[in-house]
């Protein structure tokens, strides 16, 4: 009894270094809500429970695979007893206790079943109708995001090949989050360590920096920090982030990390945390997020309703897409879903990244099952809040409208990168960079969302945002036929060239709105002086509007 004592006892802490070890590396919650929590708890209970019971059935264990012998074994009791008579106990016992696990987790995962929560699982997210141009403002040429994902990635690496002293010791992430940095939409992302040696070489400081590429102007910045950061997936130990947020908060359950910056350039990690909504582990929702000073690890979890705004990325586009299509999926109950499917809608192949204000919202088409290749229209949605807008705009799917662009183009073979949804003279479009086969941006393309037909391109955004007016007022004979009509007199007049083209700069008096022209719009447009009566036709609303033709 003395041996099976001291192997018992060495066994069980065994057991519990590997239970520390599976907890160090997995980072379970510890949350009885958790699947993870169930995984971890039962692999637990059976190395503990192994530990403890081989010892004193060691017998049974080396006679198994021949002839059962007698043997032995002395019990606490102070009784011997047969054990290898009660060999066949055992697995029948294991087997019942299988049996009754299996069922109690498929009555739990029955409780979160579509089936009998269609209305719950459609209620996830809330379409609302929205008025396209009240709510995305046109915006102006030097606005446009040009710079996608693959080519953040590119510029990225060039710049930080520049840095010798950098490159031989850091690499980039390929996250590149897109955010709103003062008014400004742009990609970040930091650097990582190259190695577990890298590491060593400068843990102390912190990782040098992080990655900043302007999507508008393409400029790329390697943003030097005076104390690195210190917290991120790639440092080791308490440092890493997923480590330091589980021994920080060890019962939340955590969605996608994001990496962003606040106002001051200060780095930051968004990690949002999730529950279950329906029935025990269905209706999977955030309900919150821990932000995380990168650089001194500082942290502190908010409700849903108290991120602060500066705060882009709460919701992962993979979370929200899922919702869209239990919304799109359920409006009419499950069954109507599997059978007849009146008004089922899903999500189309792509989604893409917009920036209206301060938020960044993901745009996405929705479109019948069917597959018919055409939108029934599309949603915006707020990715801190979830707020979802869906507008009613049947046009081509974002797919036939990358392949009417690539069209305008075929003899140089370009390829036409997923679209942005832009107001451009009142009407929803599709605004998509063309590249070559090295990934370069060569091209800019326009394409109206309602007739896919109506495309403008150029080598730069102006020239095919012009091009594409034009081609607006051939097939509508009034401009864009969306615009409003003004008639004054010519206050002031400047000019100015951008990208090669002349713009006109019009005030009317008694209007403090500034008219913009290109001189693409009409050749009088050099002779107009102060004075002057004229009467054009505009859209947008602010300070800035566009002049789309003029009388």
């Amino acid at each position: 009894m003395k041996k099976i004592g001291l192997v018992r006892a060495a066994l069980l802490f065994l057991a519990v270094v590997i239970i520390f070890l599976m907890f160090w590396f997995l980072l379970p919650p510890l949350n009885p809500v958790s699947p993870e929590f169930w995984f971890f708890a039962l692999i637990s209970a059976a190395a503990l429970w192994a530990a403890w019971w081989i010892p004193g059935n060691i017998g049974d264990i080396l006679n198994s695979s021949g002839k059962a012998k007698l043997v032995r074994v002395k019990v606490v009791s102070g009784k011997y007893v047969n054990i290898a008579g009660n060999q066949k106990k055992m697995p029948k016992a294991v087997a019942i206790t299988a049996v009754c696990l299996v069922l109690l987790v498929a009555v739990l995962l029955a409780t979160g079943l579509p089936m009998f929560n269609a209305s719950r699982y459609r209620d996830l997210l809330i379409r609302r109708e929205g008025n396209f141009t009240d709510d995305i403002a046109e915006i102006s040429m030097n606005q446009i995001p040009v710079v996608d994902h693959d080519t953040a990635i590119q510029l990225g690496k060039r710049k930080l090949g520049e840095i010798a002293e950098l490159v031989s010791q850091f690499e980039i992430s390929e996250d590149y989050t897109q955010i709103n940095l003062n008014g400004r939409p742009v990609r970040v992302t930091p650097l990582v360590y190259a190695d577990f040696f890298k590491w060593l070489n400068n843990h102390k400081k912190g990782i040098a920096g992080y990655i900043k590429v302007d999507m508008v102007s393409q400029e790329t910045a390697l943003v030097k920090l005076e104390n690195g950061i210190k917290y991120s997936p790639s440092d080791l130990f308490l440092r890493n982030l997923s480590r330091h947020l589980r021994f920080s908060y060890p019962t939340k359950m955590f969605d996608n990390y994001a990496f962003e910056v606040d106002e001051n350039g200060t780095p930051y990690w968004i990690a949002p945390t999730y529950n279950y909504t329906i029935g025990v582990w269905g209706g999977r929702d955030i309900n919150g997020a821990v932000l995380v000073n990168a650089i001194d690890g500082s942290h502190k979890w908010y409700p849903l309703e108290d991120i602060p705004q500066w705060v882009d990325r709460v919701f992962s586009a993979d979370l929200v897409l899922r919702h869209l299509n239990y919304n799109g999926r359920f409006q009419d109950g499950y069954l109507n879903s599997i059978i007849g499917q009146k008004g089922v809608l899903q999500t189309t192949a792509g989604y893409n990244y917009l920036a209206i204000n301060d938020d960044v919202y993901l745009y996405t088409g929705m479109t019948s099952v069917t597959g018919d290749e055409s939108n029934v229209g599309f949603v915006l949605v707020n990715l801190r809040t979830k707020q979802t807008r869906f507008y009613s705009v049947p046009g081509a799917e974002e797919m036939s409208a990358m392949s009417s662009a690539e069209g305008q183009v075929q003899h140089l073979g370009y390829i036409a990168t997923f679209p942005i949804l832009l107001n451009v003279a009142d009407r929803p479009t599709y605004f998509l960079s063309l590249k070559d086969d090295a990934g370069l941006v060569k091209m800019y393309a326009f394409v109206d969302v309602e007739r896919y037909q109506i495309v403008g391109t150029g080598q730069s955004v102006a020239d095919a945002r012009n091009n594409y007016v034009k081609a607006l007022s051939k097939e509508q004979g009034v401009g864009a036929g969306t615009g409003t009509e003004i008639s004054g007199e010519v206050a002031d007049i400047a000019t100015a060239v951008m990208d090669g083209n002349t713009y006109y700069y019009i005030r009317l008096k008694e209007n403090d709105a500034v008219f913009v022209a290109s001189i693409h719009i009409s050749n009088r447009l050099p002779f107009i002086k102060v004075g002057d009566a004229i009467t054009f036709i505009y859209s947008g609303s602010g300070e800035t509007r566009e002049v789309l033709s003029m009388k």
